[in-house]
């Protein structure tokens, strides 16, 4: 089957399916990272969104096991990537890219030129788009269809996952526990994690520093209902959207900070944070995508490689001057992270978990449990 991406400005290209044979539409972005698609495509934080890979390659060492995603099925809309290799060779595979995308109903095309598309992507900014998919596709080069493509291309009818609140489509339904029990927590911290589209290592990287995780929808206020045990901190996860749109997580957030509550926010988390502190947030032009974005830390003045998914970001002069610019980011000076100058806040729009991606963040874990 042939198919083709149509982006919002009437643009085409041309491809052949691999996924699912059906159409799709969202937000078009790209991400540079040279491994990790399972845990790339299984991240709620691409939930709405095309994923463009620009590695040429994917699909080489096929699917693992679901203990290696980062949540319960594949997020993103659709997949764009140059070359698809259909005979992976790895000892965990247990299928193939293509065999687990049309399992799950996702639509994916191969023999896109990544980089043109890239390249327009970071001149023009992210942009909606639709993949559809046929048994042929002819003559597009005519005026009459590129009309009718372009006409297709910007109308309603394209899902723009920053117009809603999305995150009820990737939090958990019910309160969920992870890690040391109620009866054999003793001394052991329980840490609550506000699930708006949370990574699974988030989980596996508080637990096994051996801490209880109370995993709560994204609407639950621990205030209110607190859990069984008590709590002794709470951590923002990641996630995908706006975080304008995510107002009942920024009234629960208003309130922890009211209470002093220990609270670290992660991605989206630092954007809610910042937003619940009276900040204010931006649409960046296409967003940190990748596994080497480089952040200073304004403390110690040390550089520490970072995995980023977000396409927003924090405008650190709308904070109050009590919290303090913690992290910026080496390619663009945009905010990475702010920290409360007294009290237990702290926040970063990296990913500490990072999976995939270097793990030399992961100390802020430490740090929070410090904190607490």
């Amino acid at each position: 089957m042939q198919g083709r991406l149509i982006l919002s400005d009437g643009t085409v290209f041309l491809g052949e399916s691999f996924g699912k044979e059906v159409a799709t539409s969202g937000e078009v972005v790209f991400n540079t990272g040279m491994v990790g698609y399972p845990e790339s495509l299984t991240d709620p934080s691409y939930f709405g969104q095309i994923l463009v890979l620009t590695y040429p390659l994917q699909g080489n060492y096929g699917v693992p096991g679901k203990k290696f995603w980062e949540s319960k099925k594949i997020q993103v809309k659709g997949l764009i990537v140059q070359n698809y290799i259909d005979h992976p060779s790895h000892f965990e595979s247990q299928k193939t890219l293509g065999e687990w995308l049309k399992d799950e109903g996702i639509p994916a095309l191969q023999g896109i030129d990544t980089r043109e598309l890239t390249t327009k992507l970071r001149k023009h900014g992210v942009m909606l788009g639709r993949i559809e998919v046929e048994s042929r596709v002819k003559n597009l080069e005519s005026r009459n269809q590129q009309s009718r493509l372009s006409t297709l291309a910007t109308s309603d009818s394209i899902y723009d996952p920053n117009k809603e609140n999305i995150l009820p489509y990737v939090s958990c339904k019910k309160v969920e526990v992870y890690g040391p029990s109620t009866s054999l927590r003793m001394n052991k911290k329980n840490i609550v994690l506000i699930d708006c589209g949370a990574k699974e290592n988030i989980i596996r990287s508080l637990v096994k520093r051996g801490v209880r995780v109370t995993r709560v929808p994204w609407d639950f206020n621990p205030i209110a209902s607190p859990p069984a045990g008590g709590f002794d901190g709470v951590l923002i996860s990641n996630g995908p959207g706006d975080p304008k749109q995510a107002k009942a997580t920024i009234e629960t957030v208003k309130q922890l900070l009211d209470a002093g509550v220990p609270t670290f926010g992660i991605c989206l988390g630092s954007q809610i944070l910042s937003l619940a502190a009276g900040g204010e947030t931006y649409k960046l032009k296409f967003g940190h995508r990748s596994q080497n974005q480089p952040v200073l830390d304004q403390n110690n003045k040390k550089a520490i490689i970072t995995s980023q998914n977000h396409g927003f970001a924090v405008d650190m002069k709308s904070l109050g001057k009590e919290w303090l610019e913690w992290f910026v980011n080496l390619n663009d000076g945009t905010n990475e992270g702010i920290r409360h100058n007294k009290k237990s806040f702290i926040a970063v729009q990296f990913h500490p978990e990072a999976n995939p991606g270097p793990t030399e963040g992961g100390y802020l874990f430490d740090e929070f449990l410090d904190l607490i």
